[in-house]
């Protein structure tokens, strides 16, 4: 999952159909790269949105940088014009091969062999 999801599911901004998507998703556990972690941890916001961003983080399975994903990474930077948070975020979907939720596909688009999900668009 990509940060501006989770910052668009906790704050409702989802039609209907994006919001069911991600309830079944946050119901079964998603997957967070540690760059989500870091990004979300980062925000500045009031005392009970830093304990939902925290609480959500603890019910989430937070996928450290292996050595896979740092192949993967360099792999992409060298190949592409994308920025190191995306990067690691792209390499962590690829390596485990999961779908990266996000809405903001302009930055992940032509990566070969990474599945996106676009929760805006359901």
């Amino acid at each position: 999952m990509d940060t501006n999801v989770v910052s668009d599911y906790l704050s409702g901004s989802f039609f209907a159909a994006g919001m069911a998507f991600m309830d079944k998703i946050i119901d079964a556990t998603p997957n967070l790269s540690i760059i989500t972690q870091i990004e979300l941890l980062c925000w500045k916001a009031d005392n009970a949105t830093e304990l939902h961003v925290q609480n959500f983080i603890a019910d989430s399975i937070v996928l450290d940088i292996s050595p896979e994903v740092v192949d993967k990474c360099v792999k992409l930077r060298k190949g592409k014009k994308i920025k190191t948070p995306d990067a690691i975020i792209t390499a962590t979907a690829l390596a485990y091969n999961y779908t990266l939720i996000t809405n903001n596909e302009k930055d992940f688009s032509n990566i070969k062999g990474l599945k996106i999900i676009n929760p805006n668009k359901l």
